[in-house]
């Protein structure tokens, strides 16, 4: 069965949030991928995690959506969150402000709205971009919107455990400030995943091919799930799922 981009990228988040410890995932804005991935998990446990949208209706249990998921995060209770970013660099420094010289930036971007509360509070966040170039994974972020670590003294119980592209998996080791490639995604490469990423990362000594996408997995995807997150990402479900429905069928 054939598969788009995200799609793959939507079932490596879902195995990362299929687990029993994970309660409750909170999803923000502008996350159509890791949105899809938190539905989809609800369904396969049957409910047992809580996914919440911030965006859209059916599946946002907040009236006012930034305050009342800040205090969530606050107070322990959302297990898992997703960040993206302009940049994101070797530790895990995430720039959501813009790129060149700050404040004389050559491009600037919305911002980090709420990205560093929920780095430091949240325990597990997953990092994800779909675009996976020099220009995103850099040597060192132009501007550090949320931290990857910490200094020692500082009260932290969150931060960065994963992060997903479009061409691999990698986990994120806080004490160490450094990623390491765990899977490389079908039809990509390890020198790909080099020559595309602009800091050092460690690899172990035989890199697992990332596992594709189960087909009841892409036909809950393209049916249930997709008329789901249609509501918040109309466009999104037309270019990757619509398209895929006669396979699912």
């Amino acid at each position: 069965m054939s598969y788009k981009t995200e799609e793959l990228m939507i079932t490596v988040i879902a195995r990362l949030l299929d687990d029993p410890a994970v309660r409750h995932v909170a999803v923000g804005a502008a996350s159509p991928i890791p949105g899809s991935a938190a539905l989809l998990v609800r369904h396969l446990t049957e409910g047992r995690l809580r996914a919440s949208i911030i965006h859209g209706v059916a599946n946002n249990p907040f009236t006012d959506g930034g305050r009342e998921i800040f205090d969530c995060a606050g107070q322990g209770r959302i297990d898992v969150f997703f960040l993206g970013g302009v940049q994101i660099d070797g530790e895990a420094n995430v720039n959501l402000v813009g790129t060149g010289e700050y404040p004389t930036v050559d491009k600037r971007f919305p911002g980090s709205f709420g990205s560093a509360y929920m780095y430091f509070v949240v325990p597990k966040v997953i990092l994800f971009r779909p675009e996976h170039t020099r220009r995103v994974f850099v040597p060192k972020v132009d501007f550090i919107s949320a931290p990857g670590t910490s200094e020692p003294d500082v009260y932290r119980p969150g931060g960065p455990k994963a992060l997903v592209t479009e061409l691999c998996l990698m986990s994120f080791d806080p004490a160490r400030k450094r990623f390491t490639l765990e899977s490389v995604h079908p039809g990509h490469t390890l020198e790909e995943v080099r020559d595309n990423t602009g800091f050092d990362f460690d690899i172990p000594d035989i890199v697992p091919v990332t596992p594709e996408p189960e087909p009841d997995r892409l036909g809950l995807l393209r049916s249930q799930i997709g008329e789901q997150i249609a509501e918040i990402y109309p466009d999104f479900v037309a270019r990757v799922f619509e398209s895929k429905q006669e396979d699912a069928a």
